[in-house]
């Protein structure tokens, strides 16, 4: 329920503090004192559209605050809780609007979007008038109303979860036709690639390796001609062992025949002899090591300059080369499973539009029996408003090829105002104290079945008296019994049956300074007095405060 509205510096009124409280409560003043005021500031707090002429004059901005005391299990918390909003015991909506045009918007003290602020709103009040465009007037919200009266909420819940789930399949089936098909346009290079790569067999690091070893080759290459150049001094026919291995035993033999003289070059000779031979050890050891085979240099290259061939080709690195090969690979396995994994797909969108057919169709069944009760029973309260002629009809057309999360159903309120006159829209056949009837009508039949907790009527009884403006009112105390009723009204027999009676006015302010919109509640003399001001006009009679004290107390 709305426990509280704070209102400041909105048009004529300064500020306002008013407590609320359950039942039916009505406002009631003379025409221009400010009621309308009221329901705009309110309007505001709920997300509505902002204007800087809501701004009270010489004043920067203005500000208002409804607070709002919801049951724990209202649809509104789970908004509140789904944008990190605190989910407090009392909600405070919040809006302010300056002077210049701009506004900002607080829930719990928490700033949000004005569209957030009037999703959440439109849960908790609903605003009815004459020319509302909102609440049950709104095409889009007639579906949701009719599964409320049908009590349909687990059916719905059971397309909408059917429908997301056949979406979902048929995504996936998109996607694998794209993937088969992009597999089927690249079917021709991804096989040579396959062919290519596979007989390529490139191997991460490979490169590396590779060139390492190409380097070293190339390195053997060019110290053989510096080793056959050692090997031909030390070995080859000009070699040194060989004429100092004869020097040195023509002066052994010399030695021998007494020439001792020669044996310290013989010495010398032996020595180096000695050292030439370890010179051609070495020589023998370098040889092994730097072994050099041309061939093998030869397919060292022709195996790198193919891998790097390869991987220009690709415009990748020869390190990804095998990742290219299982890329190519996988296209082709697609080609060879794509096809089945389709199918396999294909058959579960089957299977998920069965079952979407199936529980659309058991909705859509259900809400065509809903109709007819929900047009029934709002006929039932249209005689007392003056409207026994008219008929109030649930337009319901099903679309059975249509695939969406509310079913196969398009679902409208049409009225027809007068036998042999065309139905329509609400909004386009009934004129407007016609409208606010078949609104106060349905609203009484939805009264119990997914409400707002809280319902506000602006002057809905314009233009009717007597009878029907007592039934206006029976009918409203009727809903009270089950929601929050607030109700602008200029009818005394509507302002009599209410629980609370505020009354709307001017006040003049420090001798002139400024007029500003007072609101007080009635005790049950000053209320007597207000409904027979409505009853006589601007001059009460003693006649008007008989008829208020005998029509109050035939309420009673």
């Amino acid at each position: 329920m709305l426990n509280a509205l704070s209102v400041r510096n909105i048009v004529l009124i300064d500020q306002l503090d008013l407590a609320l409280d359950t039942g039916m409560t009505v406002l009631t003043g003379e025409t221009g004192a400010g009621k309308s005021i009221l329901l705009d500031a309110l309007t505001l707090a709920l997300g509505g559209r902002g204007d800087a002429s809501l701004v009270r004059q010489g004043q920067e901005s203005g500000q208002v605050v409804a607070m709002v005391q919801l049951p724990a299990n209202h649809p509104a918390r789970a908004q509140l809780r789904d944008n990190a909003i605190a989910d407090d015991e009392e909600v405070i909506l919040r809006r302010v609007q300056f002077a210049d045009g701009r506004t900002r918007a607080f829930i719990n003290d928490q700033p949000v979007s004005a569209a957030l602020l009037q999703k959440i709103g439109s849960q908790i009040i609903e605003i009815h008038g004459q020319h509302d465009d909102r609440a049950l007037v709104d095409v889009a919200t007639h579906r949701a109303a009719l599964d409320a009266f049908g009590e349909l909420a687990a059916p719905a819940v059971a397309v909408r979860e059917a429908w997301a789930d056949l979406v979902e399949i048929q995504q996936s089936v998109h996607e694998q036709k794209a993937r088969v098909a992009e597999a089927l346009a690249a079917e021709d290079y991804a096989r040579h690639t396959v062919e290519e790569l596979e007989k390529l067999k490139p191997v991460e690091g490979e490169e590396a390796e590779l060139a390492e070893r190409r380097q070293q080759l190339q390195q053997a290459e060019k110290s053989a001609t510096d080793l056959i150049e050692i090997d031909e001094i030390l070995n080859g026919p000009s070699a040194p062992s060989p004429a100092l291995s004869g020097l040195m035993r023509r002066l052994l033999r010399k030695i021998d025949g007494g020439a001792e003289l020669f044996q310290p070059i013989v010495d010398a000779l032996d020595a180096s002899l000695a050292t030439l031979d370890r010179a051609g050890e070495a020589l023998e050891d370098l040889q092994r090591q730097m072994a050099y085979d041309p061939a093998e240099l030869e397919g060292v290259e022709e195996r790198l300059f193919a891998l790097r061939a390869a991987a220009r080709k690709h415009q990748a690195t020869c390190d990804e080369l095998p990742g290219i090969l299982e890329k190519y690979r996988g296209d082709l396995d697609t080609l060879q499973s794509g096809e089945s994994r389709l199918k396999a797909l294909e058959a579960d969108e089957s299977r998920a539009r069965s079952r979407y057919r199936e529980v659309a169709e058991t909705l859509s069944s259900g809400r065509s029996k809903a109709a007819k009760a929900l047009s029934k029973s709002v006929e039932a309260e249209l005689p007392d408003l003056k409207l026994g002629a008219a008929k109030f009809i649930v337009d319901h057309q099903v679309e059975t090829d249509r695939v969406a999360a509310a079913g196969f159903d398009q679902i409208a309120f049409h009225v027809q105002t007068n036998p042999g006159t065309a139905a329509g829209p609400l909004l386009k056949v009934a004129s407007g104290g016609e409208l606010s009837r078949f609104l106060l009508a349905l609203k009484v039949v939805l009264a119990d079945r997914g409400s707002a907790p809280v319902l506000i009527f602006d002057e809905i009884d314009t233009g009717v008296g007597g009878a029907v403006a007592d039934a206006i009112g029976r009918r409203l105390a009727r809903l009270a019994k089950t929601v929050q009723v607030l109700t602008v009204t200029h009818a005394p027999q509507v302002a009599a049956r209410a629980n609370r009676h505020l009354l709307i006015e001017k006040q003049m302010v420090e001798e002139g300074a400024f007029m500003r919109t007072h609101v007080r509640p009635l005790e049950p003399d000053s209320r007597q007095e207000e409904v027979a001001r409505m009853l006589a006009g601007a001059e009460i009679t003693s006649e008007a405060r008989a008829a208020a004290k005998k029509l109050l107390a035939a309420v009673k």
